[in-house]
């Protein structure tokens, strides 16, 4: 179990419990937009090496609990730690970008620099932020493109390169920071069919080499593959959550039951104690 960031000076509070060996912990984060509820009380954790996914229908708040954790977003309430970094009291830009430099975020849309080839795209951050010598960084880089199988496209801009491509490299980006957290958002929704298997199976490599990941995804077969816990997310609210046997086989609540249904095209075995009611699971801590 590798030991949790140490990013800035901000003193964790004393925590009991299971939770406390948690490298990401979230607790009653509300966030709305004018008069929209977009997060309302959500609670998740994640443990080191562990891959949690987050499903859910689209406008259910999955991209925006991503964003809450690196600050891109704020809520109004609620306690997020990453590591030893209390993130709702970070005020100043440059705390959060020492967050940043410590978890990689992978976008749908790549974002990656259109002006710059892939080699610069990839040592661009290691060394204005981690003062990396540009030699230093460019080895890394190879090796990593190596890894994402993009090594004969370092000359490449990203306008050259298809989708799947193009996300391969924000992979190898966001990893050429050395991140204790890799966040997935999407990454295979605005990517041709026969180009999501080779996405999956970068992600697929990095989850087996024990990298602690959080997806945001609709590859339901693939979240129930790699993950360790399943969070499922309805209207802005942590409906269910527990491990892939759990959810996607015998979930406990009937709106979870009815969209694996809808996504999978089959029937899962529901023993929902609730019956046709529709109320929420009581959401603890792992």
């Amino acid at each position: 179990m590798r030991n949790a960031m140490n990013i800035n000076n901000h003193v964790l509070a004393t925590q009991s419990g299971p939770a406390e060996k948690a490298l990401v912990e979230l607790r009653d984060v509300h966030l709305a937009f004018g008069d929209t509820e977009v997060l309302k009380g959500i609670d998740l954790f994640v443990k080191s090496g562990q891959v949690v996914s987050i499903i859910g229908p689209s406008g259910s708040g999955k991209s925006t609990v991503l964003r809450c954790m690196t600050g891109l977003v704020r809520p109004q309430q609620g306690y997020i730690r990453i590591g030893d970094t209390l993130v709702h009291k970070l005020h100043r830009e440059r705390e959060f970008s020492a967050l940043r430099a410590h978890v990689g975020f992978v976008f749908q849309q790549y974002n990656l620099f259109p002006h710059l080839t892939v080699l610069q795209n990839l040592i661009l951050s290691p060394v204005r932020v981690l003062g990396l010598s540009k030699a230093e960084a460019t080895e890394r880089a190879h090796a990593l493109l190596s890894k994402v199988h993009m090594e004969q496209r370092v000359a490449a801009y990203p306008g050259e390169l298809s989708g799947g491509q193009q996300q391969r490299v924000a992979i190898a980006r966001a990893l050429a920071m050395q991140p204790e957290l890799v966040l997935f958002d999407e990454v295979t929704s605005a990517l041709d069919p026969e180009m999501v298997g080779e996405v999956l199976n970068v992600i697929r490599d990095l989850v087996h080499e024990g990298m602690t990941c959080v997806l945001v995804t609709h590859e339901m077969r693939f979240a129930e593959e790699v993950s360790d816990r399943i969070y499922f997310t309805e209207a802005g609210r942590i409906v269910e959550h527990g491990s892939p046997d759990m959810i996607f086989q015998k979930p406990q609540n009937p709106r979870t039951a009815a969209f694996l249904r809808r996504s999978l095209g089959r029937d899962v075995d529901t023993e929902s104690r609730f019956g046709s009611v529709c109320v929420e699971t009581e959401i603890k801590a792992e």
